[in-house]
């Protein structure tokens, strides 16, 4: 076999039947969240009014390992999974690293994307308990585009608000969601009490995903049949993703190693936990010691900069208050490409595990990062999402690193999603315009 069909798929029959709960085998438990109303430790059932019930049960599961993943959810999954792994041969070779770097392509699926993943379930199970419309927010795009052909394939209406810099800077990813059906709205908007209150105090407001998410959490609550779905942050969304790292591990088998290092992005941490957890549970069980690296934008460093605490996982204050890692629930970041990143907190398992120093993180710049998705796409061929150029530039650090001490480290990243629908931005690259 060549260097260049290096690339390792799995069967229909091996695609995973389960997705891995880590919080089952933490020795210590994520924080409980707490009702900003009665002040008390949050329950699954204080999420009902907003979230569907399945979600809300799985998103509070401490006990079960393995959570099985509905039949109708793995046979949408096979039309795009297993995503390929890949050995990066002509990234090594342009950097001169003994290293060897594989990536998981997530960028394969229909929407090009790992947000697939936990749109299809949660959509699945929406349908299962009769919502006739679903409600969410978006960055860049790619979740919004994920929930907008999930809610397509089974039978519901799609509402998404997208942090109006994002709106207006990816044009093109507004006309994938409007394709799929989704009614688009730049956030804030004039169209909830919560978007009008941010722009009657600043009109020319650019949002932010906290915005987004207090707008469709309104929307949510004032209409009937209507739930919220989200596609990061909270634990549920994590454990769908897992099925990346599920795969992962049976590929990196067939490959014949096992990553000393895993790197993904990090917004809020789903194609991170996604890609970690489940090679995480044998550091858990002490049958190894891989390093786990999130890669988190310069311009919005809650990982590495914030502060441990509860917050608002929205800037009006509708969520529940969530232990984690934040920069403060009304912080405004600035208008950097990777809008997918641009969010002030992070998942309250992520933050459990840094503070337990079970991974560690990184802030990536914006020119860096690019630099990084340039090479790769050089090399490589793919053009990666502005997000997943913060992974790229963490293993090339890394990568760089081990031809300085010689070391013949395996890297593995996550490859979240491609960046054909990102070039305007790649062009203010380019030409020289990126701060």
């Amino acid at each position: 076999m060549s260097e260049r069909q290096k690339r390792f798929f799995l069967t229909e029959k091996e695609i995973p039947t389960q997705w891995y709960n880590i919080q089952a085998e933490m020795p210590n438990k994520p924080i409980p969240a707490v009702n900003p109303q009665t002040k008390e430790p949050l329950k699954a059932e204080d999420l009902f009014p907003v979230f569907c019930e399945e979600c809300s049960r799985q998103e509070f599961d401490q006990q079960n390992k393995w959570i099985d993943i509905p039949e109708e959810v793995r046979e949408q999954y096979k039309c795009y999974r297993s995503t390929p792994l890949v050995r990066a041969y002509a990234l090594e070779r342009a950097l001169d690293t003994p290293a060897h770097i594989y990536f998981k392509n997530e960028s394969v699926s229909p929407v090009g994307s790992h947000k697939l993943n936990s749109a299809l379930a949660q959509a699945y199970y929406c349908k299962q308990e009769g919502v006739t419309n679903m409600t969410t927010e978006t960055g860049a795009g790619q979740w919004g585009t994920a929930l907008s052909y999930a809610a397509r394939v089974f039978g519901i209406e799609a509402a998404v608000y997208q942090v109006k810099v994002s709106y207006e800077q990816k044009p093109y990813r507004r006309s994938l969601m409007q394709t799929f059906g989704a009614q688009v709205t730049p956030s804030p908007s004039m169209s909830t009490r919560a978007g009008k209150d941010i722009l009657t105090k600043e009109p020319n407001n650019q949002g932010s995903l906290g915005t987004a998410i207090s707008e469709a959490i309104e929307l949510a609550r004032m209409t009937p049949g209507c739930k919220y779905v989200l596609g990061s942050v909270l634990s549920h969304v994590t454990l769908h993703q897992t099925v990346i790292g599920l795969e992962a591990e049976k590929q990196m088998q067939m490959a014949g190693e096992y990553p000393d290092v895993v790197i993904a992005c990090f917004g809020g941490g789903s194609n991170f936990g996604g890609i970690s957890f489940p090679f995480m549970r044998h550091n858990l069980s002490g049958e190894k010691h891989t390093r786990f690296i999130a890669a988190e934008p310069a311009a919005c460093p809650k990982l590495t900069k914030g502060e441990f605490r509860l917050d608002y996982g929205d800037v009006a204050g509708y969520t529940p208050l969530l232990p984690m890692y934040t920069l403060g629930h009304d912080f405004m970041p600035a208008n950097i490409h990777a809008g997918g990143l641009r969010y002030h907190g992070a998942g309250v398992i992520v933050s459990q595990l840094l503070k337990d120093s079970m991974m560690e993180a990184v802030d990536i710049t914006q020119p860096d990062s690019f630099a990084a998705g340039v090479l790769f796409a050089r090399t490589e061929g793919i053009v990666p999402a502005p997000e997943s150029c913060h992974a790229i530039a963490a293993t090339i650090n890394e990568a760089k690193r081990c031809k300085e001490t010689g070391e013949e480290k395996v890297i593995l990243f996550n490859l979240s999603g491609h960046g054909l629908i990102d070039m305007t931005a790649y062009d203010s690259y380019l030409a020289g315009n990126l701060g």
